[in-house]
């Protein structure tokens, strides 16, 4: 599960369709149509930080229709004043009270309701590796394509925010089959929010934790497989290790900052158990990234944005030695291991064409890909084209 070491190209291609009712005074229904298409870099192989942050959603060259999303939000005001709340995907436009519950159940993404960021969460229009719109730890229950049904709760009370939800994951680790037994095989997360305007400048602090039970391996029952039976001849040991539940966890903060009012500031840190292999996303035991985001403002390009990150994605030991002893897992595997964290740069520039139509050229630079001294540097370079309508 090596990163090719020959140049490679890869396109992907997703257009969505957000279509949203209220059929019921505070009551949201969504539903999302999706067509895709791509080919991703080494079958999405040989990396943590994965450089386009739509490859989970493609499945070959031929375009395919699939439901992305099919849920209902439910809003309770209390008091405390009322704010606008902006047209924008999957939220219409209206009045909201500054204290409200909101209850979204269905088909969606944890992401869609946790680990939000201002600077650093869109693949489409941000930053595009998965180290940077997301926690690369966070290990978060979905389906191959980042989906899942459950449900998530939201307590809004002043600068306060408390975000609490259960959501089904893969029946297999990685897998697109869903695991319905949501009360035996789930994913849950809790969210803290504060939100504050020092300078009148806004900004956020997040606490997040989350918990996954499902059916795993250990990577130390892997390897004591491998080491076992040396003639197994494929190495993925972790296949023959999942003996039963496991239970993997994690904590992390996230802050969002404007430095002005055309410059802000975002930083994710979050560490886990490191014990169990992947269930949903990708392999990271420990993650930190930060950068900054600016719009053009300054030389006359209001709607342009210039982004700039450093990322490093680190393992536990336990990974790290069923690695070196030559373990092959889902997304990363080289046979042997001198272990390194894999650090990253991206950067990118969105030219603003037309209203909501632009163009990013995006460059990443990864050392260390896989966590491994003896590969790399790898230079990516993207184009993307965005627009909505």
């Amino acid at each position: 599960n090596s990163l090719s070491a020959n140049r490679e190209k890869s396109y992907t291609f997703t257009t969505t369709a957000y279509l949203g009712l209220r059929p019921w005074t505070g009551g949201e229904l969504y539903f999302n149509p999706e067509v895709t298409q791509g080919v991703p870099l080494s079958n999405v192989t040989g990396l943590a930080g994965f450089p386009n942050g739509e490859v989970t959603k493609v499945s070959g060259p031929n375009p395919k229709v699939y439901r992305q999303r099919l849920f209902l939000r439910q809003t309770w005001n209390f008091g405390g004043g009322q704010e606008q709340v902006e047209s924008d995907l999957n939220q219409m436009a209206g009045v909201v009270d500054k204290n409200r519950l909101v209850l979204t159940v269905g088909n969606f993404s944890t992401l869609d309701v946790f680990d939000d960021n201002a600077y650093a969460k869109d693949p489409r229009a941000q930053f595009m590796n998965w180290s940077n719109w997301a926690y690369a730890a966070f290990d978060y229950a979905a389906d191959a394509r980042g989906y899942g049904w459950g449900f998530a709760g939201e307590w809004y009370q002043g600068d306060w925010a408390l975000r609490f939800g259960r959501m089904t994951g893969p029946r297999e680790p990685n897998g697109l089959p869903i695991d319905y037994q949501i009360g035996r095989h789930y994913g849950d997360q809790v969210e803290l929010e504060h939100a504050h305007r020092p300078g009148e400048l806004p900004g956020k602090v997040r606490l997040l934790a989350w918990r996954n039970r499902a059916n795993l391996a250990s990577f130390r029952d892997a390897l004591n497989y491998g080491l076992a039976n040396p003639a197994d001849p494929n190495h993925q040991w972790i296949f023959k290790a999942r003996n039963g539940e496991k239970i993997k966890y994690g904590v992390g903060i996230s802050v969002e900052q404007a430095i002005s009012n055309n410059v802000g500031a975002f930083l994710r840190a979050m560490n886990t158990d490191g014990r169990t292999e992947t269930y949903a996303f990708t392999e990271a035991d420990a993650s930190l990234s930060a950068g900054l985001s600016m719009k053009g403002g300054a030389w006359g390009r209001a709607k342009d944005v210039v982004g700039l990150s450093l990322a490093r994605n680190m393992l536990a030991a336990d990974r790290r030695d069923y690695l070196a002893a030559g373990g092959i897992s889902f997304f990363i595997g080289d046979g042997a291991l001198r272990y390194r964290p894999e650090t990253l740069f991206e950067g990118y520039y969105s030219w603003n064409i037309w209203k909501t139509v632009g163009l990013t050229l995006d460059y990443q630079r990864i050392q260390n890909p896989a966590y491994n001294a003896d590969r790399g540097p790898v230079n990516i370079v993207a184009l993307r084209f965005h627009a909505e309508f």
